[in-house]
């Protein structure tokens, strides 16, 4: 069914990798969107930016189904209007049963949750607010989100912000960058954090971006790897193992 996809889109490889690319997904080209004549387009507004990408798919009279997920129940929703659209309604809600189950199993309890940064990127650093899924996913993984109050997607935070919400571990997950070149030394360097105790006790870990900023089914391992962090802590280990795709 899918005819083409956006520059980003790199899984599953041997699906995405002969699809024609109609561009990056703030910067979609239209007229190539057109020539593929599809019969459906997904969008979203997930990232700022999408809006002007969903106005002009509008204006070309494309048929489009906009997803903008805040929260695991909202990609569950949408997960089952993709597969309707589809006509494959109970693809749809297997895929759905099976996320809900693994989330169900990855659940952790502490008497203390730590607070987890999750950094989807460092300069300015930017962080997800409330109407983020990856809060439900970090509380669902026993932790909290300092910044779960604010009423946003995702917010840039101050150097003083971090420092007095005292983040227990720091989560890189730069959007964009690949697994590989994320480097936890960039934020050690940080004079301002180094009493901070994620980055005082060495609890810096990358997760790819694939697990927990996109809202589809890899969001099950975005949930493994919270899981791991808050169990390594609840244990005092010391040794935080790096999460690569």
């Amino acid at each position: 069914m899918l005819v083409g996809v956006d520059d980003h889109s790199d899984y599953p490889t041997e699906v995405v990798q002969s699809l024609p690319r109609i561009g990056p997904d703030l910067n979609v080209d239209v007229d190539r969107v057109k020539r593929l004549n599809p019969d459906l387009v997904l969008t979203s507004l997930t990232v700022p930016g999408h809006e002007r990408i969903v106005e002009a798919l509008e204006c070309a009279r494309l048929p489009i189904l906009v997803m903008e997920p805040v929260s695991l129940d909202d990609v569950y929703s949408d997960i089952t209007r993709i597969a309707h659209a589809l006509n494959v309604d109970q693809r749809g809600y297997e895929l759905v049963a099976r996320m809900r189950a693994e989330t169900a199993s990855i659940a952790y309890e502490t008497e203390m949750p730590p607070r987890i940064l999750v950094e989807w990127w460092p300069k300015p650093v930017i962080v997800p607010g409330r109407r983020s899924w990856v809060s439900d996913m970090i509380d669902r993984a026993g932790a909290t989100n300092p910044w779960s109050n604010r009423d946003c997607k995702s917010t840039p935070v101050s150097d003083d912000e971090v420092v007095a919400a005292a983040p227990d571990a720091i989560v890189l997950s730069w959007c964009g960058i690949a697994p590989a070149k994320v480097r936890p030394a960039f934020v050690q360097r940080r004079q301002s954090w180094r009493a901070i105790p994620a980055v005082a006790n060495g609890r810096i870990i990358c997760v790819p971006e694939a697990w927990l900023g996109r809202p589809g089914p890899r969001l099950s391992y975005g949930m493994r790897a919270l899981r791991e962090i808050v169990v390594t802590l609840a244990e005092n280990r010391t040794s935080f193992q790096r999460v690569t795709a």
